[in-house]
């Protein structure tokens, strides 16, 4: 499939990346346009709290799904529902475990790979409501989370119709070594210090697998990923964990016309490995989209519009 050509030009004082970045996560405001939350209970005994826009549970649902440490309140999340409310899609707004303002019940919680929760509440969706067509749209850690679970066609995939993947690290590994980068310094300072808060609390929760000194010698999302996120996963290490879950390696078995929005400026991306140019070309489902601007989530265009949230529109309703 040829890659799409980008037409996003960006606000006039969108001067780089960074602000584009910092802007759209910290400063713009959303007013929220969710209708109800809904606990759902999951089958290991743990839960997730979705947010919910059901206007014709007979028609078009699209399931967001947030970055790291995000949630359904942040601005991108909100931007997008309600963008595509506006065009006919009802909203299920997934906050991953421990993400929703209240600490989940398990030792492990959430990763960029973890698709268990995705499929329980794409088979939720259609046993409560009768839609006429599903899709995916994920940010960041969120659109390699949703990339990997249709590259890899686990149970519940060929219900989606189409997807959208917004900034999204298609290299795990390589994500982490970009944000080890000089320039992200705050992104990753801020990221830490929400896991590390979240992780306190699993030490008073789980005191014989977690202890607070360990927590507090934690000073890399590198070391984070090695003394929590792995073992309590499953995984061997870091690493190990960083490429069994690289979306990466399942784009080319994609079925589900799928759209990666990842901009050339952002931050978060290295650019070995994060912008898959040889597998679009070559793949009739992966729609590959580089802007020359737009950082991590950001885009914003002009009269404070999103680029991301026209094309998601746009793709999603073609």
């Amino acid at each position: 499939m040829p890659l799409v050509t980008p037409s996003y030009q960006p606000a006039s004082w969108i001067s780089n990346g960074h602000l584009a970045t910092i802007y759209s996560a910290k400063i713009r405001r959303v007013s929220n346009p969710y209708q109800k939350r809904q606990r759902l209970e999951l089958p290991d005994g743990d839960f997730v709290d979705i947010d919910l826009i059901v206007k014709d549970s007979s028609y078009k649902f699209a399931i967001l799904l947030h970055g790291l440490e995000g949630n359904s309140t942040r601005s991108y999340m909100k931007g997008a529902a309600q963008a595509l409310e506006a065009t006919g899609w009802n909203i299920v707004a997934l906050n991953f475990r421990g993400c929703s303002g209240s600490p989940n019940r398990m030792y492990y919680s959430y990763n960029a790979g973890r698709t268990d929760d995705l499929e329980f509440l794409i088979q939720h969706v259609k046993q409560q409501y009768t839609p006429a067509k599903m899709a995916l749209v994920g940010f960041s850690l969120g659109g390699n989370l949703l990339l990997k679970f249709l590259g890899s066609k686990v149970k519940g995939w060929e219900a989606i119709d189409k997807a959208v993947a917004v900034s999204a690290p298609v290299d795990l590994r390589g994500t982490l070594l970009a944000l080890n980068r000089k320039e992200n310094w705050l992104y990753r300072t801020v990221f830490l210090r929400s896991l590390k808060q979240k992780l306190h609390q699993k030490a008073i929760d789980f005191p014989d697998q977690m202890d607070h000194k360990t927590v507090r010698a934690i000073d890399s999302l590198l070391a984070f990923d090695n003394q929590y996120t792995a073992p309590a996963h499953g995984f061997k290490d870091a690493l190990d964990y960083y490429t069994q879950n690289s979306c990466g390696q399942f784009l080319s078995d994609l079925e589900t016309p799928s759209l990666l929005l990842n901009a050339a400026n952002d931050s978060f991306l290295k650019k070995a490995g994060s912008y898959p140019v040889e597998i679009a070309k070559n793949s009739d489902h992966l729609f590959l989209e580089i802007p020359d601007a737009g950082g991590h989530v950001g885009f914003v265009a002009p009269n404070n519009l999103y680029y991301s949230e026209q094309k998601i529109c746009t793709f999603l309703n073609d």
